[in-house]
């Protein structure tokens, strides 16, 4: 990290934090922000449900709800990007203040409630982006809705020329009964839908951390079943076990460090249940725990909170420090790791 960086993360951190995401959004826009490319070698290069990515580190949808950095994040470092999520309809989210920053902890709370500028604002910027890096668009419903599994099918559709993956989100704790769709027959019929329309788009499920082993045996079968391109392992939580910081007893759901070690859990445990790709997410905040993911079965990651405490030239520093613990374990390409470790986590 940079001492310019050093000291903008240290100013960001001393105002509210919903409103230092928004300006470093605008930093990005402005170009204000690293921007070293794709960062790829040999071995970081790898393919994921089809799609070729210069290395496996991506960013977590949440960041960019609205699309509008997609341009700068994809010079960022990352090997692919995830916007939104996005609704049919506009939506204001939930009252502020509805995100926290646990500094003791190197995590955060949020509860948004999926707050976008809604399914054609964003589609139209995704259609403008031209080529680069996979970008993909989270999608959601909204919180009025009476027909919750409509309302991704209907995303999807006006999405599908326009990314190159879309991910199903039932597992956000922010909108209420959302993640009663990860239920077996709720979701078979929700993902049945969204099939129905994706064309040739590949077509992602994000799921929580907080489900029972049955449960996860019920998604990877669903999964199986609909044709599900990759499962994203895992959303945030609703545990506060272990947290010392101020907010640790606010509403929402956990990211960041503390997740690392359930989120794997889940991940390595979902591994041994199909072969469909998986994408670790939780509290990755170093190569090192990015190379824990795969070696645990992901075949890709991403990041989000741990760029409020590193900063986005932390990007860089996994997927070359990544490279680094590939080539120290004698691994030629990120497939030949994946699920390597596995046992350590069940």
């Amino acid at each position: 990290m940079t001492l310019l960086e050093r000291m903008g993360l240290s100013a960001l951190h001393r105002i509210d934090p919903e409103a230092a995401h928004g300006l470093a959004i605008r930093a990005l826009q402005m170009g204000l922000t690293p921007c070293p490319g794709p960062i790829s070698t040999p071995r970081l290069a790898t393919t994921l449900a089809g799609l070729t990515l210069p290395n496996p580190v991506g960013l977590a949808a949440g960041f960019d709800k609205n699309a509008s950095a997609i341009a700068p994040l994809s010079r960022a470092g990352f090997g692919f990007i995830e916007v939104g999520a996005a609704t049919p309809l506009p939506q204001p989210g939930n009252p502020k203040p509805r995100l926290f920053r646990l500094t003791q902890d190197r995590a955060a709370i949020n509860r948004f409630g999926f707050n976008n500028e809604g399914a054609d604002a964003i589609v139209a910027r995704l259609a403008r982006r031209g080529s680069g890096i996979p970008v993909g668009l989270n999608l959601g419903a909204n919180k009025t809705s009476t027909d919750r599994a409509a309302d991704f099918a209907r995303v999807m559709e006006a999405a599908k020329n326009h990314v190159d993956f879309a991910t199903v989100n039932v597992s956000s704790p922010n909108t209420e009964k959302l993640r009663d769709l990860q239920g077996k027959a709720a979701l078979a019929g929700l993902l049945d839908g969204v099939m129905a329309v994706r064309g040739e788009t590949p077509v992602f499920l994000k799921i929580a951390p907080d489900l029972t082993p049955g449960e996860i045996e019920d998604i990877a079968e669903v999964a199986e079943t609909t044709g599900v391109a990759a499962i994203i392992a895992t959303n945030t939580t609703l545990d506060r076990q272990g947290l010392q910081s101020a907010h640790r007893d606010q509403a929402g759901g956990l990211s960041g460090a503390p997740l690392f070690d359930k989120s794997t859990r889940v991940l390595a445990w979902l591994s041994t249940l199909t072969d469909i790709p998986l994408i670790g997410v939780g509290g990755i905040s170093s190569a090192k725990d990015a190379y824990a993911k795969i070696c645990a079965g992901a075949s890709a990651v991403q990041l989000y909170t741990a760029l409020v405490y590193g900063g986005l030239s932390l990007v860089a520093d996994i997927a070359n420090g990544l490279d680094r613990h590939l080539a120290q374990d004698g691994f030629e390409t990120v497939a030949d790791a994946v699920g390597s470790k596995r046992e350590d986590w069940l």
